[in-house]
């Protein structure tokens, strides 16, 4: 299983995924994880990913540009397409029939979200 994961942090998935049960299923060629920074596809000299709602409110959300482009990018990184997963409290609980769903798939997409969440237009 490939898994290809797209945050403004990648740092913060290095030591865990490095040091863990998930580094010794990378040596044994079982999972291989990519870590993305979305900031790669920002928008202008500062990178910028994140904006304010359309609709108004607190918070900054993620943009859709950045996200697209990400995906857009990384689903020909491998012969398999992956499946996009989008991360946000608002989704769908991650029970473990979620993940037994998830584990069968050779291929995963995951987008992180930071922030209040992501432009609803991603959805």
């Amino acid at each position: 299983m490939r898994i290809d994961i797209v945050t403004l942090f990648p740092e913060m998935f290095r030591g865990p995924f490095d040091a863990s049960i998930v580094a010794r299923a990378a040596e044994q060629g079982i999972v291989a994880i990519e870590l993305h920074d979305l900031r790669a596809w920002g928008e202008g000299r500062h990178k910028i990913v994140d904006d304010y709602p359309h609709g108004g409110g607190a918070g900054m959300v993620l943009k859709p540009a950045p996200l697209f482009g990400a995906v857009e990018a990384i689903q020909p990184l491998a012969p398999e397409p992956g499946r996009v997963v989008l991360l946000t409290p608002q989704g769908r609980p991650l029970t473990q029939a979620v993940v037994d769903e998830l584990a069968a798939l050779p291929r995963l997409i995951l987008l992180c979200g930071h922030y209040e969440g992501v432009d609803e237009r991603v959805r």
